[in-house]
């Protein structure tokens, strides 16, 4: 073996031997590269020698150098390299996003006119409100992920927040798992942990949402159009608002609930869709820690289901495809290439108990009623 560099101590399975021509072993910190040529088709290598690494405690994955050679990368479960520790994307994207969110939430939510923001860009600090509302309930979904995976010893990345425009200044935010789950019970916590510590945010929010004051409607905004986009409230945000006594409807078209309520609004709408049971969404990984390799059954039926919602809303409610047909038809081809993708395979396959299983059904219970067929509609006004 040449060119190794480092401890000697690196896993080294009799199975590597049989699948691989070793050349040399170099360490980059915690990970280990392994240099040389596959004696088999690239595409069984990895699958071939993962288990005997896994059982060593390493994660296995396969790339190519920049000569064309192959390289297989062993890195301890938990590890992380100084590259992927690097903030400066995660903090960029989330400077984009408060950006984004505060100039859709002055424009948008606060009616403050671009011709006011022209003359004074401050104005924009108006909607900080709703940026820390959006902001707040999305960010602490990704880090319930990310505190859950690290307890587990799984290599998962910080939120990345996704900017964005209308309506809400963002598309979400997301992590990245980096080595696979160890086991049933791990890939159920990582999954379920980013829904619940969201939806503890957005009661918090709603609720504050709910008790501030109704903005007031410019009659330029209220003259603009004779059609307005309307959110409908999922049951729990009525619930919210019911039980402290505080309206989310104004019969006076001059009045609209305060912006925060908004963001919500939008953590009840993302955790519906995060929860949908296909790949490597959370319902995904919920449905998998449940259910085993039978979650494929339950993913294949999820476009087949939200395309038949889009249905009914279509034939049966003579609904427009602004009416949210659009979106459920959209979010059927979302699932239906994300499902394609497959979704986390945990190396330990033992199944959950029943503790674990009521936290399951209690994440699906919360995220039915944070469920609407028509969460939006573009209605005459």
């Amino acid at each position: 073996m040449a060119d190794r560099s480092g401890s000697d101590e690196v896993p080294h399975p009799e199975a590597l031997d049989a699948w691989f021509h070793l050349t040399a072993v170099r360490r980059d910190g915690e990970m280990i590269r392994y240099h040389g040529e596959s004696l088999v088709p690239r595409s069984r290598l990895a699958e071939e020698l993962r288990p005997a690494f896994e059982a060593a405690g390493y994660d296995l994955r396969f790339s190519v150098d920049d000569a064309g050679n192959d390289v297989l990368i062993a890195r301890p479960f938990g590890a992380t390299t100084a590259s992927e520790t690097n903030p400066t994307t995660n903090i960029a994207l989330l400077f984009a996003t408060i950006v984004s969110t505060m100039f859709v939430g002055a424009t948008v939510w606060y009616y403050i006119p671009l011709s006011a923001i022209a003359d004074n860009p401050l104005r924009v600090l108006e909607a900080w409100p709703f940026t820390a509302a959006v902001l707040g309930v999305l960010l602490t979904h990704e880090m319930g992920h990310y505190v859950a995976g690290r307890w587990h010893g799984v290599d998962v990345s910080l939120p990345y927040v996704i900017p964005f425009y209308i309506p809400f200044g963002t598309m979400g935010a997301v992590i990245r798992m980096r080595s696979r789950i160890p086991d049933r019970d791990a890939l159920l916590d990582i999954g379920a942990a980013g829904p619940l510590a969201g939806l503890v945010a957005t009661i918090v929010v709603t609720a504050v949402g709910v008790s501030l004051d109704p903005m007031s409607v410019p009659e330029r905004v209220l003259a603009g159009s004779s059609e307005a986009i309307v959110f409908h409230n999922p049951p729990l945000l009525t619930l919210i608002a019911d039980a402290l006594g505080q309206p989310t409807n104004y019969g006076d078209p001059t009045k609209a609930v305060h912006p925060v309520v908004m963001g919500g609004w939008i953590g009840m709408f993302f955790t519906v869709l995060n929860l949908l049971p296909v790949g490597q969404l959370d319902g995904g990984h919920i449905t998998r820690a449940l259910l085993g390799r039978r979650q494929e059954t339950v993913a294949a039926l999820v476009p087949g289901a939200l395309f038949a919602l889009a249905g009914y809303l279509w034939y049966v409610e003579d609904m427009g495809m602004q009416n949210s047909v659009g979106l459920w038809i959209l979010w059927g081809f979302i699932t239906l290439l994300v499902s394609f993708g497959g979704s986390a395979d945990p190396v330990d396959e033992t199944p959950l108990g029943w503790k674990r299983t009521l936290v399951a059904a209690l994440t699906f219970g919360l995220g039915a009623l944070c469920f609407l067929p028509v969460p939006i509609e573009i209605a005459t006004v």
